[in-house]
């Protein structure tokens, strides 16, 4: 049997920092009333001259010095975004050159917030069918491009960044099981609904959202998805070391443990510092925790994707 594993983290934020603060002295609003009622603090906001794929850079390059291997090593990337450099080509391909390697397979995965959890289950079918042995999963996002800065619901929400994991095939079991789901039927709670057509935008070009019913499906779909990955696994969910849902608003993160029986000290809660980084947010997550020491070879750790689409997924994985 052959199984893919998480063998190295990285990730990457822009260095400047936005914090309340300074957005309080643009919009209606305040660092109170920001961290009431998402629980953020601050974001990292990329430079005009960065792109989605110049911060993967930085995070897979961090991910394959914890894993021991070179960008050589590597027969597959596949980038989690949202916000890609260009239509055509892929980030992943433009990933790719920036590090300096040819020919092994590239491409991206759209999912919105669910984008890496889905990245990671397909990268890890595709490995488990012994098609590739090494693989960079990348979660990469410039989501300020896509903000309307006048709009305090949104514009609040959000930041900037990079997470990236490096998968190797082998015969000890890593990512144990993953589950995948969408409703298209929900198009309309979470979206960007613009495109480009003639050399203009037609459309919006600003990500839209109703929060109240984002809230409830993330904390409906984020329970259910848990107990599902978990009995796929046959991993009870007493025995999750640690939870690293997809960092939205720390009123989901917190509502999702309870639903689970899972101790608060178990949740991982980056949001605060980092904002809603959609894709990138649970690479980010991972990273942080691991390279704290938190996160030991050995534990259990279950990831969880939930965004626009409507999507959302889950894989649970021993480190």
């Amino acid at each position: 049997m052959i199984y893919s594993r998480i063998v190295g983290t990285g990730s990457y934020l822009p260095p400047r920092i936005v914090t309340n603060g300074d957005l309080a002295g643009k919009l209606e609003t305040s660092d109170a009333w920001i961290q009431e009622r998402t629980g953020i603090r601050q974001r990292h906001i990329a430079d005009e001259s960065q792109a989605s794929s110049d911060l993967a850079l930085e995070a897979c390059r961090r991910a394959l010095e914890a894993a021991g291997l070179t960008a050589a090593d590597i027969d597959l990337i596949i980038v989690a975004t949202s916000t890609p450099d260009y239509i055509f080509p892929s980030t992943a391909c433009l990933l790719q050159a920036k590090l300096g390697v040819k020919g092994c397979a590239a491409f991206d995965l759209q999912a919105v917030c669910s984008g890496f959890v889905y990245a990671l289950a397909t990268a890890d079918s595709l490995m488990k069918n012994g098609i590739y042995k090494r693989a960079l999963v990348v979660g990469a996002e410039v989501f300020s491009r896509i903000l309307d800065w006048n709009d305090r619901a949104t514009a609040v929400l959000f930041g900037d960044g990079a997470g990236a994991v490096v998968l190797a095939a082998g015969d000890k079991p890593g990512v144990h099981a993953s589950v995948l789901h969408a409703d298209g039927s929900q198009v309309g709670i979470l979206s960007v609904p613009g495109n480009v057509c003639g050399g203009k935008i037609v459309g919006s070009p600003f990500l839209q959202m109703h929060g109240k019913e984002v809230f409830k499906l993330a904390v409906r779909v984020l329970d259910e998805s848990a107990r599902e990955v978990a009995a796929a696994a046959g991993i009870r969910l007493e025995d999750v070391d640690w939870l690293i849902p997809h960092q939205a608003n720390v009123r989901i993160l917190e509502a999702t443990a309870k639903r689970l029986g899972l101790p608060r000290e178990r949740l991982v809660v980056t949001v605060d510092h980092h904002a809603n980084t959609s894709a990138a947010s649970v690479p980010l997550a991972l990273d942080e925790y691991v390279r704290a020491g938190k996160i030991k070879p050995g534990h259990k750790v279950m990831l969880q994707g939930v965004g626009g689409g409507f999507t959302w997924g889950a894989s649970l994985v021993t480190m």
